[in-house]
């Protein structure tokens, strides 16, 4: 009994070491700058209920409006990535099959002039804040009760790093291609009550920090 004990002790804290081994050699962001960045602003998702054509019932959307400026030391091409994380694992990658009626109808509510869809406000990125783009991430709600889920946005810096590894041997998804992570800012929201109040709730802000992904 003492020997299974002790081997199961052992076991536990050898998987805790690889996990911390794991962890501590994840890719960090920089803590000082080694590369561009755009100046990202954001608003906090908003949920919008919006009636589609050839829908029998509206359908409800989250949207994230933002502002991105080019303050570097020359124009640069922006291709931004929203994807939302939902509690249960679930990775969405923003704008996928959305009606133009509901970016109509977030650019009225919102009253934004220069608003831009995600097939407009992606290119080149000239300099100076007069120069800046309005844009806006748009997901079809994954589910009533939202809970807690994170936004990840990329495309505002050229931090990046390629994946190797013990060898130094670069590693490949599996599609054969070099995995490179780029920095990401990685936004948290957690929607208090939303078990009693699908949708009806304020979205709460957890810390937002930058990671590699």
């Amino acid at each position: 009994m003492k020997f299974t004990l002790i081997c199961i002790v052992s076991a536990a804290l050898l998987t805790l070491g690889l996990l911390r081994a794991t962890f501590a050699a994840a890719p960090q962001p920089s803590p000082y700058p080694i590369s561009w960045e755009f100046k990202f602003q954001h608003d906090l998702p908003k949920r919008i209920v919006v009636d589609i054509p050839g829908k029998d019932t509206p359908v409800a959307y989250w949207y994230l409006t933002y502002t991105v400026t080019n303050n570097t030391d020359e124009e640069r091409a922006f291709l931004p990535l929203f994807e939302m994380v939902t509690k249960e694992g679930n990775v969405i990658h923003s704008d996928k099959a959305i009606p133009k009626k509901v970016f109509d109808t977030i650019k009225d509510h919102e009253k934004k002039q220069f608003l831009e869809p995600w097939t407009k406000v992606g290119g080149e990125l000239r300099l100076g804040e007069d120069q800046a783009k309005d844009g806006v991430a748009i997901w079809e709600e994954p589910s009533p009760r939202m809970g807690k889920f994170s936004i990840y946005a990329s495309g505002f810096s050229g931090e990046a790093v390629t994946l190797k590894d013990d060898d130094g041997k670069v590693m490949n998804d599996k599609d054969g291609n070099p995995i490179i992570l780029r920095k990401t800012l990685q936004l948290n929201y957690h929607i208090r009550g939303d078990e009693v109040y699908p949708g009806e709730d304020d979205v709460n802000v957890n810390p937002e920090q930058w990671v590699m992904r």
